[in-house]
């Protein structure tokens, strides 16, 4: 009898722990889909600002949990019973958690372009499914070709001042489409990257180095800018700061 009451209750606490985590994980998006993503959510809310300022010395107090999470992404690598959004935001979380752990490993250093002599996106040092790539084959490689979605170009941060901020969140499936929308729009109408006017539009580099992935320029920003370029408006591309985006 104590043995049947006993495997009850054995049963009944694992089928609430059951509950409870599947609660949890409803409730948590970064813990969706085939992988969680919530080791680099939880870094990223207590080290990156709303704006996307880094504090490079308090996560690199973190290394350990970063590394863990880098690990885990190498060990499970997307294939083809992953949704396109689990997979994308697998790839965005990835690009971003590398190069956070590239400037942790050499940090402090004031521009990510002094490491590797300016081809630090070059070198394959991130092994993901015992494979080895670098920030552009992600980038490259994976991401643009194969998604062919240009507000990606929003959600990877090189850890610059001028690139776009870095988002505070990881990203999810769950929250993919909305937050790729949110971090465009946010861009695009940013006054440190993009000044835009009926007449002339200074903006960022990113539009140039990736051109072929946004189409029509003036086309693409007056779809999120609140204020519209004209057809015969000036485009000029602003300077690129590199100094470490903290």
């Amino acid at each position: 009898m104590f043995t049947t009451s006993f495997s009850v209750l054995k049963y009944t606490f694992l089928l609430v722990l059951s509950l409870l985590l599947c609660k949890a994980q409803a409730h948590n998006p970064a813990s969706a889909g085939p992988v969680t993503h919530l080791g680099l959510d939880s870094l990223l809310r207590k080290y990156v600002s709303t704006t996307g300022k880094v504090d490079y010395k308090g996560l690199k107090a973190q290394k350990k949990a970063l590394d863990a999470y880098c690990k885990y992404l190498g060990e499970h690598v997307p294939d083809d019973s992953w949704t396109r959004q689990e997979q994308i935001a697998y790839w965005i979380n990835a690009y971003n958690a590398f190069t956070l752990q590239l400037i942790v490993n050499n940090y402090p250093i004031t521009s990510i372009n002094k490491l590797d002599k300016g081809k630090t996106w070059d070198v394959k040092r991130i092994i993901l499914g015992g494979k080895k790539y670098s920030l552009n084959m992600i980038e490259n490689d994976i991401l643009r070709p194969n998604y062919k979605d240009a507000r990606i170009h929003f959600a990877i941060n090189c850890a610059a001042k001028s690139c776009p901020p870095l988002y505070n969140r990881a990203y999810t499936a769950e929250n993919l489409e909305t937050t790729l929308e949110a971090r465009t729009k946010a861009f695009v109408n940013n006054a440190q990257f993009n000044a835009l006017r009926n007449n002339t539009a200074q903006i960022s580099k990113v539009f140039e180095w990736y051109a072929a992935d946004f189409g029509d320029v003036k086309t693409f920003l007056n779809k999120y800018s609140v204020s519209q370029i004209g057809r015969n408006a000036t485009i000029e591309y602003q300077e690129y700061n590199w100094d470490l985006n903290q």
